[in-house]
């Protein structure tokens, strides 16, 4: 008996001291991978803003996109209306509206849409009362034609 109580004793010494020594392996422990904790956190910090940059650049891409192709609307719009000569103008604003609206239905659509918009509103309208419903409709589809617009445009966060 007396071999069994001093077992238990030294085995109880040996719990208490592994518990005393305890805080200071957790200590150590966390003192340890400290530094891959914050090489890991760096490397996922790292990743996320290259993410970002590539996100970034792609969007850049598409307003590029989407510039070139306002320009290349604006700079056909002017050429439009450029087609339509000052002389022309004031010829067609002088007509009678039926009389210029046969005419102007016989012509090309961009050079009659341009003598349209350079007419002033009230005579582009009595002229275009005078057409036939779908020549005028395609002839203010010309005056305000528009970039073609994507189904999904591009999201903003």
């Amino acid at each position: 008996m007396a071999a069994c109580s001093l077992i238990l004793g030294a085995v109880s010494g040996r719990v208490q001291a592994q518990e005393a020594n305890s805080p200071a392996k957790n200590s150590q422990y966390c003192t340890n991978i400290a530094d891959a904790a914050s090489d890991a956190r760096f490397a996922l910090q790292k990743q996320a803003l290259t993410d970002m940059e590539k996100e970034i650049e792609g969007r850049i891409k598409v307003l590029e996109a989407k510039r070139a192709e306002y320009e290349e609307w604006l700079k056909r719009r002017n050429e439009v209306l450029e087609k339509a000569d000052e002389t022309i103008v004031m010829i067609y604003s002088r007509m009678r509206p039926d009389a210029a609206a046969l005419q102007l239905m016989n012509m090309d659509e961009e050079i009659a849409a341009a003598v349209i918009a350079k007419l002033n509103p009230r005579a582009a309208s009595a002229v275009l009362n005078e057409m036939e419903p779908a020549r005028a409709a395609q002839l203010a589809n010309v005056i305000t034609d528009a970039p073609k617009r994507e189904k999904n445009p591009v999201r903003q966060n």
